[in-house]
């Protein structure tokens, strides 16, 4: 495995190549297009990504541990596909719509001023997690564990408390519609 310490790449275009073997730790991007690219099996750590376009990236079996995400376009990211160990991400600014945590291990994970519209949270453990201005329109939440997480600037939610574990979580009084939005009840 090529090693890559503690570098910076800037403006490089990555769209559809295919990627392998190579490690990147302490590493910046910048104005990277990685769309539709294959980074599989390869392993990020301490790396931050700002003002990337990651949409389509395949990712089945990257380690990401400890990744920044800053301004960048994520779309339909699987990000299932992870290794599971160390799995540490960090999300500002960032258009995640149609990307993929399902049955992710993700405790106290941020989510700043993020687009989550559609993304699949189904079987993940986002205890303790904060959602600080994220838009989550029609984002899946199915036996969740959401316990003690951060939901009072978020919006957009719908989050059935019957099959998710909410215990502790926060939300505004304006949000708790999405709480009972299986119920088709008017709220005045």
């Amino acid at each position: 495995m090529e090693l890559h310490d503690d570098k910076t790449f800037d403006s490089m275009s990555y769209t559809e190549k295919v990627v392998k073997g190579q490690e990147f730790q302490s590493c910046t991007f910048k104005r990277c297009d990685f769309t539709n690219s294959d980074f599989s099996h390869n392993k990020f750590i301490d790396c931050i990504f700002e003002s990337c376009n990651l949409s389509l990236m395949k990712l089945n079996g990257a380690a990401l541990n400890n990744a920044v995400f800053n301004n960048c376009k994520i779309l339909g990211v699987n990000f299932s596909e992870c290794q599971t160990m160390l799995f540490s991400v960090k999300f500002d600014g960032c258009i995640l719509d149609y990307a993929s945590f399902m049955g992710r291990k993700m405790v106290s994970t941020r989510f700043t001023k993020c687009s989550l519209k559609e993304t699949t949270f189904s079987q993940a453990n986002l205890s303790g997690s904060v959602f600080d201005q994220s838009d989550l329109s029609g984002a899946v939440f199915n036996r969740t564990d959401i316990s003690s997480a951060n939901f009072v600037t978020a919006y957009h939610y719908s989050i059935d408390p019957e099959i998710n574990n909410i215990k502790k979580a926060s939300f505004s009084a304006d949000g708790l519609a999405g709480l009972l939005t299986k119920y088709q009840i008017r709220i005045v």
